[in-house]
């Protein structure tokens, strides 16, 4: 399961990316803007895209904690 560290929205907004020059820019498409809202996973150049403009590393921005399921399948 993948979890946003920070509020990605956030972190664009205070590098000049505010979600109306996402949309017009075409930066992010609007369904990838609801997936991140809705915590849902996002492409990795999707990810590469943010961290560009966020000036960060995915870690900065991710972390992946396994689930139950994935524990008694992948340990």
């Amino acid at each position: 399961m993948i979890i946003y560290k920070v509020d990605i929205f956030k972190e664009l907004k205070s590098h000049g990316f505010n979600q109306t020059r996402l949309q017009r820019e075409n930066l992010l498409s609007k369904q990838t803007m609801t997936n991140i809202k809705a915590g849902k996973s996002i492409s990795l150049e999707t990810l590469n895209r943010i961290c560009v403009m966020c000036r960060m590393q995915p870690g900065d921005i991710i972390e992946v904690v396994p689930t139950d399921e994935e524990k008694v399948k992948y340990f």
